[in-house]
């Protein structure tokens, strides 16, 4: 893989790169990257990995090779301390909680001591503590050049080390959000480079597709309303119109919070305009943006902070309009893609998107134009070695590919376990048949197992039944459950429980680590199709059929097929790690296409009988590695 990297370093060409788990991948792209002697970006999929990469990898093969280049961590503004929202919110005194207030003397005194102001340094405030919004800045709200603490900002900091240094680690939304900037004319956010590199390539496609729509959300007009009341208080208070004008925004969101419906989920714009008092809660949100564009706009040249709140108002008010005409953004010619435009509707809000139905055309001229090489590379982008779908996706038709098996022994190391009788996966029955299917095997790991769900209303409902069944079976295991604490608190609690069962939807399905044996099991409730509703999947399968494609094995198998190789890749983690992957789907074995499926997975042995299950884990390999992992000295 090093080798078939560094050619295209050398050729400055594209290569898509499957790795299997344990293959070192990392190693295989950094080593020719260092080597090389050109800037390089490498982006990954999370915060997480970036600081693995820049904290261990990279220093570490720089050791290794003996090289003198200059490294940098650089991520999205919201990850630094902004020093000008720091002092506002310190000074206005309003905190939504009595942590916030905690907090903000914590970061206060961050702020003083810190080199970079990376708040994924201060461990004492969490991740999602609601302070954090309050003292960062945005795109749309940093102040610039204005600002009275331009010369200390962080940001600027970051990215200064970023444009010097031999290779940059960012991650994914960053490095978008940079094309699209570039883009737009705008200073760029990331130095020029030889190389680019994007680990955790899968997740490409979505991400691209966010960057390249647009959208527009009530958290947004909410972040509006917020510094508009605060800049019109401080900059402007004798101007009695501004007040009326930004107490409109929150009635406003409200109404279209409201006409969106009762229930969560998501619809074509066609479905959303056809409720009643939609359209005339978008054309209301759309009037009252506008007039707080203009009442700003006559006292925008007070501050700074009165026309970036003019400017914020004014683009949101035309982007809804743009949404509601459907008007396309700036892309034109003949390979211009096609748009659909769709809400989302949550608990806590709404969101407007416009969103291209393929990202090829213009992500392909991204590749192509920019004289670099690509590496895009990911333990999942193939089913079974073929890359067409991915290469589809992002229009890299011409791209080189390359596929290395993970060097695990999977036929002694696992099992491949899917029960009998299951009822069909879209019965009422069938969850509650996955819980008493998975009991038996719960008792003979001793818990230690990820319990995957496609919908978190399966997972809600799991919850219940496997509560209800360990009680009445008699067996106490730890029961952890997403949402009942951030994604690294529960991993953290999973990992020291050393028994434990966590129950999860999307954000297990990857990106997480637990070698070792305190995960032997991974049940999946059925095999994870995106589902039909989905407005933008929708239209995608629409308009594939319309070319005279079939959506269902062009697209809907082999997206189903990676990300069921994401979920089924958490269990072996390492050349000595032991587990049973159950898969509960009856599909895998009752329909033709099953075979494709499973021989997609890593080549464990496979059965449909619970005493080999059972036999697994009574049997020397597995209790020696279990003993062995417990008796093993704390790292």
């Amino acid at each position: 893989m090093a080798e078939a990297v560094a050619y295209a370093i050398a050729n400055r060409s594209a290569l898509i790169a499957e790795a299997g788990t344990g293959t070192g991948k990392t190693f295989a792209y950094l080593v020719p990257a260092l080597l090389s002697g050109g800037k390089v970006i490498v982006s990954t999929g999370t915060k997480t990995l970036q600081d693995q990469l820049f904290q261990r990898d990279l220093p570490f093969v720089r050791a290794a090779l003996g090289v003198p280049v200059t490294l940098a961590l650089l991520k999205g503004r919201a990850n630094y301390v902004c020093h000008h929202y720091l002092a506002r919110t310190a000074a206005d005194g309003r905190l939504p909680t009595r942590d916030d207030a905690r907090h903000l003397r914590k970061i206060v005194s961050f702020a003083k001591s810190s080199t970079t102001g990376d708040r994924g340094e201060l461990a004492d405030v969490p991740e999602r503590a609601t302070i954090w919004p309050l003292v960062t800045s945005t795109r749309d709200n940093c102040l610039g050049a204005e600002c009275a603490f331009h010369a200390d900002c962080f940001v600027l900091k970051a990215r200064k080390a970023a444009l010097e240094a031999d290779v940059v680690v960012v991650n994914h939304h960053l490095f978008f959000a940079d094309v699209m900037l570039r883009d737009e004319g705008l200073a760029e956010l990331l130095p020029a480079c030889d190389t680019v590199i994007l680990d955790e390539a899968h997740q490409l496609p979505d991400t691209a597709t966010l960057f390249f729509g647009e959208h527009v959300t009530g958290g947004q007009l909410a972040d509006l309303a917020r510094d508009a009341e605060v800049a019109a208080r401080t900059e402007a208070r004798e101007v009695t119109e501004l007040p009326d004008a930004v107490a409109g925004i929150t009635p406003a969101l409200r109404k279209l919070r409201l006409a969106a419906g009762e229930f969560p989920g998501k619809m074509t714009q066609a479905l959303a305009v056809a409720r009643p008092g939609f359209r005339e809660a978008l054309n209301a949100l759309a009037a009252t943006l506008d007039r707080l564009a203009t009442e700003l706009g006559l006292f925008a040249e007070r501050s700074e902070a009165l026309g970036q709140c003019a400017r914020r108002a004014g683009e949101a008010s035309a982007m809804v309009v743009r949404w509601r005409d459907g008007v396309d953004t700036e892309y034109v010619g003949d390979d211009a893609p096609a748009w659909i435009r769709w809400v989302d509707v949550t608990p806590a809000g709404w969101q407007l998107h416009a969103s291209p139905l393929s990202v090829a055309s213009i992500f392909s001229k991204q590749v192509e134009t920019s004289g670099r090489a690509w590496i895009f590379t990911s333990a999942t982008l193939a089913v079974g070695r073929d890359f067409s779908l991915y290469q589809r996706e992002l229009g890299l038709d011409t791209s080189a590919t390359g596929c290395w098996d993970s060097p695990f022994d999977y036929a002694s190391q696992g099992l491949l376990y899917v029960p009998r009788d299951l009822p069909p996966p879209n019965s009422r029955e069938h969850t509650e048949a996955v819980v008493e299917a998975a009991l038996p095997v719960l008792k003979a790991s001793g818990g230690r197992a990820f319990l995957l769900f496609t919908t978190l209303r399966a997972l809600t409902a799991a919850r219940e039944m496997l509560a209800a069944a360990m009680e009445r079976e008699g067996v106490c295991w730890p029961l952890l459950v997403q949402g009942e604490g951030s994604r690294s608190e529960l991993l953290t609690r999973f990992r020291e429980l050393g028994n434990a069962v966590l129950l999860g939807s999307q954000s297990f399905w990857e990106g997480v680590d637990v070698p070792g044996n305190a995960l032997s099991v991974v049940v999946i409730d059925k095999l994870p199709f995106a589902p039909p509703d989905d407005p933008l999947l929708a239209a995608r399968l629409e308009h594939l059929r319309a070319g005279g494609g079939n959506p269902f094995f062009d697209y809907q198998l082999p997206q189903a097929v990676i990300s069921l190789k994401q979920g089924a890749g958490r269990l072996i983690r390492t050349e000595t790690d032991r587990g049973v992957l159950m898969l509960c789907d009856p599909r895998l074995v009752d329909k033709p296409y099953g075979k494709r499926i499973w021989k997609s997975l890593p080549p464990m042995r496979r059965t449909r009988e619970l005493a080999d299950v059972q036999e697994f884990f009574a049997s020397p390999d597995y209790q020696n590695f279990h003993h062995a992992r417990e008796d093993a000295p704390a790292k």
